[in-house]
């Protein structure tokens, strides 16, 4: 029984055995297949542990990583990927283990630098080992077929819709498939309108038949260029230049247009152009010759023919050197100078075969029409000489201008100073060019411009305009004679002037001592005829006074006496005109002299409630006078300052010593002034501004201080007083 058991116990274990061998066997023969299928995969095949380190690579593996397989195995994967952003891989790991299995793609840098696309297919743990699985495969061919593929869809995009000519692809029927934005822009229609149009749409009426032509040409050849005419819906006509080719897919064709419309009208100008070139040559006055390098005449114009004083025909055959003089210097330069700069303006003597010589002025440039030189040719041997004739003309008149004793000035019709001569600047104490930065109207007087302006006007051409004006400046009032000529050069008139102040003061001068002269001989016979009885009157006037008991008749005899006495004072002043006096010159201190003047007054400008303010400079120097005649002016003066403030005021007076060794003593009242046009005819016989004056005290003043050297300058304020300034010099006088 036992045994019974045991036989059957070890037929159950050998039945097992068997299955079990038949099992490793098939287990083995399985594993042979996956070694094999693992060894000779076309993908690379990869075990990685739970640290994504390589436990197990076939050889494809080591072929992609190209690293031999015992470096591969002591890697991770990690190395390989340092490319990919960090938060990518952490993102594709976590989908990993969220599903289990993955496919995507990654981007390895290998240790040699190459740069590898790869695509993988990863399962987490698929027999519980503890090893992920995972088939790789490079894809970096396909992705750069694909780069490739994109970037040629993406460079016949830029070509199609970059272009400059238009581009449209059509059907048999000639309905519009596809527009690019230039055919759009050609047709100024949008691209939409365009899609539902054909292309005869836009031929015009008499071309239609070039469309037929299209076609056939395009049935027989596949091919056809020409030009075509279209209509826009504008109504703007315009050319293409067309290109189609036939069945560029399916049954499509494809045309590339040019607008030639601007083109074509610039042809047609430059033909336009061409034609009245060549009417400006045969016509042109100047003479134009066409030459080649070597200076021979390939062309010329009828003008050309007769400033060279040969026929067309001899001129075409000759050379440009032959009319020139041999080993001319200048020839040489002017031919060196047109090789290196290629155009050139000069003028040169020609000399003609009919024995004339010519001064030509010539234009040259290289190359220009069909290859050859063009030089253009004026004759301007007459223009130098009238040039020269001018030059000659402008120098002589410069000349003149500027050594001219008179001012001279040149202006236009705006009254603009154009030039002015040197004396015309010292006249009137500018430099030229400030003068010729004013209106001529500046320099007069606005009473005197209204006036001028209407006699220039009523002036004929023929005649010249004169007269004087005053002007205003540095120097005081100047007196200016004129004399104007309009139009000595058309637009351009002239004014000569001098200045006559001089002259003018001389003869007030003179005439004031003509005057003086008169008067001198008058007042001598009336002082010789007056006083003799003058001298019997005041006797018996003395004796008829005596005579009286009583004084009841004083006051009579003291009018009488007062204005006998003033009858007397006018003589002696009429005589002190009359005849030289006998003037003893002495050295005398002018302070002493006014000071003793001013004691004299002082009653009477009490009276007159008039106060005298002195200002006398310490140590002025003695002067050479004669004491009694100065006391006499300054009495004369001190006296009109009394009288012209009737209410009172205040009478400067002031000495000093001044440049030039004089001394200057100042005499101010504060009345009313003297007017301007006044003042010059102070000193004049009886000129006086007082209503019972003669005038005789200022004269007499005026003749004191001119016999002693000296001069006396009034200047007056309206409302505010006039000054007497008496200058006088320090030396020994001259005797009159």
């Amino acid at each position: 029984m036992i045994q019974h058991m045991v036989k059957e116990e070890t037929r159950k274990l050998e039945a097992e055995i068997e299955t079990l061998t038949a099992k490793l066997q098939k287990l083995e023969k399985e594993n042979r297949f996956l070694q094999l299928t693992f060894e000779h995969a076309n993908d690379a095949i990869i075990l990685f542990n739970e640290n994504v380190e390589f436990f197990q690579v076939n050889p494809k593996a080591c072929e992609l990583f190209e690293l031999p397989k015992e470096e591969l195995l002591q890697r991770k994967l990690h190395d390989f990927l340092d490319l990919m952003p960090k938060e990518e891989v952490e993102y594709q790991e976590a989908q990993l283990n969220e599903l289990g299995e993955l496919k995507n793609e990654l981007i390895v840098r290998l240790d040699n630098g190459t740069i590898k696309f790869v695509e993988y297919s990863a399962v987490r743990n698929p027999d519980e080992s503890g090893l992920d699985i995972c088939i790789i495969r490079d894809i970096s061919t396909k992705k750069q077929l694909e780069k490739e593929s994109s970037k040629s869809k993406q460079m016949y995009h830029d070509v199609i819709n970059r272009a400059v000519d238009g581009i449209v692809v059509f059907d048999r029927d000639g309905m519009f498939i596809d527009v690019n934005p230039a055919f759009c822009s050609n047709f100024a229609m949008p691209k939409l309108d365009l899609l539902q149009s054909k292309l005869d749409d836009f031929v015009e009426d008499g071309f239609q038949y070039k469309m037929t032509k299209i076609w056939n040409l395009l049935d027989n050849h596949g091919r056809v260029r020409g030009e075509l005419p279209v209509v826009l819906h504008t109504g703007e006509r315009k050319t293409f230049e067309v290109t189609i080719t036939a069945n560029i897919y399916d049954d499509y064709y494809l045309a590339i247009m040019r607008d030639v419309t601007e083109k074509r009208n610039m042809e047609l100008q430059l033909k336009k152009s061409e034609e009245r070139f060549r009417e400006m040559f045969q016509h042109a006055l100047d003479a134009i010759v066409l030459v080649d390098n070597n200076g021979q005449i390939k062309r010329a114009n009828p003008a050309a023919s007769r400033a060279f004083e040969l026929p067309l025909d001899d001129l075409v055959r000759a050379k440009l050197h032959e009319f020139v003089p041999k080993n001319d210097k200048k020839v040489f330069s002017i031919v060196k100078q047109f090789g290196a700069r290629g155009e050139i303006r000069e003028e040169l003597e020609f000399h003609m075969p009919n024995g004339q010589k010519k001064l030509l002025e010539f234009t040259a440039n290289k190359g220009i029409i069909d290859g050859f030189n063009m030089i253009i040719f004026r004759n301007v041997s007459e223009r130098r000489k009238m040039e020269k004739d001018l030059r000659e003309s402008e120098q002589k008149f410069r000349k003149i201008f500027n050594n001219a004793m008179d001012g001279i000035l040149l202006w236009d019709n705006k009254c603009n100073i154009i030039d002015a001569n040197p004396n015309a600047s010292k006249i009137l104490g500018l430099s030229k060019e400030e003068l010729m930065n004013n209106s001529l109207h500046w320099y007069i007087q606005h009473d005197q411009l209204g006036e001028i302006q209407e006699q220039w006007k009523e002036c004929p051409e023929s005649e010249e305009l004169s007269g004087e004006v005053c002007l205003d400046g540095e120097r005081g009032t100047q007196i200016i004679e004129y004399s104007a000529k309009k139009n000595v050069i058309e637009g351009l008139h002239m004014t000569i002037f001098r200045n006559i102040t001089e002259k003018r003061e001389m003869e007030d001068q003179l005439r004031k001592s003509d005057t003086l002269t008169v008067v001198g001989e008058l007042a001598a016979g009336i002082a010789h005829e007056i006083r003799n009885p003058m001298t019997a009157l005041k006797g018996f006037i003395q004796l008829l006074q005596n005579s009286m008991i009583e004084d009841q008749y004083a006051m009579y005899f003291d009018v009488i006496t007062s204005e006998l006495k003033r009858i007397e004072s006018i003589i002696t002043e009429f005589l002190v005109l009359a005849k030289p006096q006998a003037i003893s010159y002495q050295r005398k201190n002018a302070t002493v002299i006014m000071k003793e003047t001013l004691d004299l007054l002082s009653a009477q400008a009490s009276l007159e409630n008039v106060q005298f303010i002195t200002s006398i400079e310490e140590g002025l120097p003695d002067i050479y006078c004669e004491p009694n005649q100065l006391k006499q002016v300054f009495i004369n003066i001190l006296k009109n300052a009394i009288e012209v403030m009737p209410k009172g005021g205040t009478v400067s007076v002031g000495l000093e010593k001044i440049e030039g060794e004089q001394v200057l003593i100042s005499i101010r009242d504060e009345g009313t002034g003297i007017p301007e046009d006044k003042l010059k005819k102070l000193g004049e016989p009886f000129y006086t501004t007082k209503e019972r004056g003669t005038g005789l005290g200022l004269m007499v003043s005026y003749k004191i201080v001119e016999e002693h050297n000296g001069t006396i300058e009034v200047s007056s304020e309206l409302g505010k007083g006039t000054t007497f300034h008496i200058k006088l010099p320090i030396g020994s006088p001259t005797v009159h």
